[in-house]
């Protein structure tokens, strides 16, 4: 049997140490909201990080991680913290085993004053758009 993770690594700055302090709790109520789910949410992890100045959130995943929590999180904060500008991250899709629909992963561009997705895309949806003879514009 195989096994599929979804693996990311990102950073969000929410200006202060004590937005990020705040934004702690922010991400709590999240992961209790994704715990309560069916089935629940794979969530990610959050730390401050000192090293960029204590108001860096490092987002991640621990084995396996759910992107669309990130985005949530992501656009909580900016509301919250009224954050403006352009965010972003990629993620991968991977597989314990070689199997065919094993690998793959993407990328989500929000703006956050708006609150809204600039641009994604998913490899997966991407070369299957392709190999049907699409141009790979999505």
């Amino acid at each position: 049997m195989a096994d599929y993770f979804t693996h990311f690594s990102c950073l969000l700055d929410v200006g202060t140490p004590a937005n990020a302090a705040r934004a702690l709790d922010l991400y709590n109520a999240l992961s209790e909201a994704g715990a309560s789910e069916e089935p629940p949410s794979d969530g990610f992890l959050l730390s401050i990080q000192p090293e960029h100045g204590g108001s860096a959130l490092w987002m991640r995943d621990d084995v396996t991680g759910d992107p669309e929590r990130v985005i949530q999180f992501v656009k909580r904060c900016a509301t919250e913290f009224q954050l403006t500008g352009r965010w972003g991250f990629q993620y991968a899709n991977t597989c314990s085993k070689p199997r065919l629909d094993g690998f793959g992963g993407g990328a989500h561009v929000l703006d956050l004053g708006a609150g809204e997705t600039i641009a994604w895309t998913y490899t997966d949806g991407w070369l299957a758009s392709v190999l049907d003879g699409g141009d790979g514009d999505a």
